[in-house]
């Protein structure tokens, strides 16, 4: 495991980490190196939230991660409010802890409020604190539907493009999905509260992004400038590792970007074995890099979505190898390569172990195909 203390040289003389050893330091990271004890709501804290489009990737993420995890786990959280879904990193919904919708969701408001401006056509005329104060009531009294926040909108501005009008609500306000909506096995329709209704206190000012910047790396470093920001969706965040950086150890990777890490984080070998593992769609691990060779190699860039439709991952020595849907009572694998018998094995191995934890009870097949047709 390599150990570095703060680098005060100039980047192009920072050591270099090639594409294996930020692959193995960033699996560690992130609790797929080895399988960690930790409880559901210490590792959605730890990995800042995860990311939520649907209902069940958070929980297929958490077993991938966690040992001795149960989808119950989560769905426990989820319904005693220690964690929520909400609109935060690159405007898109995430799982994170209570703390973490009161604290993150300010901390990228910027984007929020640089994505009004893709509706600027449709809100004319619209006074968005108005706007806000409106929705806030409505969602306050009783939590609603995005078609029941259009038609309330629209009642006050009816001239305005009532899509915009319920975009513009959930940008300004930090409005948090409530169950059953986001528990495992159960239905329900996205209605829509504030995260201080629904957590049962206010939000604070933003954290400052140097604390940001240090959890960031702790969940997915050693990282560039560029990755945090493509991570969260914002920009400028520069002159915070620049007031970090003393505290920081600095690296380079075969491109010459500089990196940036926590002194003490783990950095392991580069030879250290990466078991299979089987990610939910849209998984942070795929997402939070602006240079997603660390796990993504150039000559499967795009395969893990279509489109629109993004594809449930499989990692095979620890990076993207594959794809994997559930189909009637058939867990079907597709690998972009013809794996080794050992590969064949452990994959196998795994998803058994998957099925297990995710299904139990459940019979289901496993066999080696195609997920998308083509």
């Amino acid at each position: 495991m390599t150990k570095s203390s703060a680098y005060q040289g100039s980047p192009a003389s920072a050591p270099l980490l090639d594409t294996r050893a930020l692959n193995r330091a960033t699996l560690d990271r992130q609790l797929l190196l080895r399988r960690s004890s930790r409880s559901a709501l210490d590792a959605v804290r730890h990995l800042l939230g995860l990311q939520a489009q649907n209902v069940r990737p958070p929980y297929y993420a958490l077993a991938a991660r966690l040992d001795g995890f149960a989808p119950e786990h989560l769905s426990a959280l989820m319904a005693g409010r220690e964690v929520a879904r909400l609109v935060t990193l690159r405007s898109t919904v995430h799982t994170h802890t209570a703390d973490d919708c009161l604290a993150l969701r300010p901390f990228v408001q910027p984007a929020r409020d640089r994505d009004l401006t893709n509706f600027r056509k449709g809100l004319g005329g619209v006074d968005l604190n108005r706007l806000a104060a409106l929705t806030r009531e409505l969602v306050e009294a009783e939590p609603r539907t995005m078609a029941q926040l259009r038609q309330a909108l629209g009642a006050e501005w009816p001239d305005a493009d009532p899509r915009a009008l319920a975009v513009a609500a959930r940008c300004t306000l930090p409005l948090v999905q409530v169950t059953p909506r986001g528990l495992w096995d159960e239905s329900g329709q996205v209605a829509l509260t504030t995260a201080e209704r629904w957590l049962g206190r206010p939000a604070g000012r933003a954290p400052a992004p140097e604390s940001v910047v240090l959890r960031y790396l702790a969940a997915f470093g050693p990282a560039s400038v560029r990755d945090m920001q493509t991570w969260a969706g914002l920009t400028r965040l520069r002159d915070a590792f620049e007031r970090l950086r003393p505290e920081l150890a600095g690296f380079r990777d075969t491109g010459g970007a500089e990196l940036f890490d926590l002194p003490d984080a783990p950095r392991p070998d580069p030879d250290t074995p990466a078991p299979p593992r089987f990610l939910p769609e849209y998984d942070n691990l795929l997402l939070a890099h602006a240079d997603r060779t660390r796990v993504v190699p150039p000559a499967y860039r795009g395969r893990s979505r279509q489109g629109n439709q993004a594809y449930r991952t499989l990692l095979v020595d620890g990076f993207l190898a594959g794809l994997w849907k559930l189909d009637g009572g058939t867990l079907v694998i597709e690998t972009f390569a013809e794996p080794t018998r050992a590969q064949r094995a452990e994959v196998t191995a795994e998803g058994e172990r998957m099925l297990r934890t995710m299904h139990p009870g459940a019979a289901y097949d496993i066999r080696f195909g195609d997920v998308v047709r083509r």
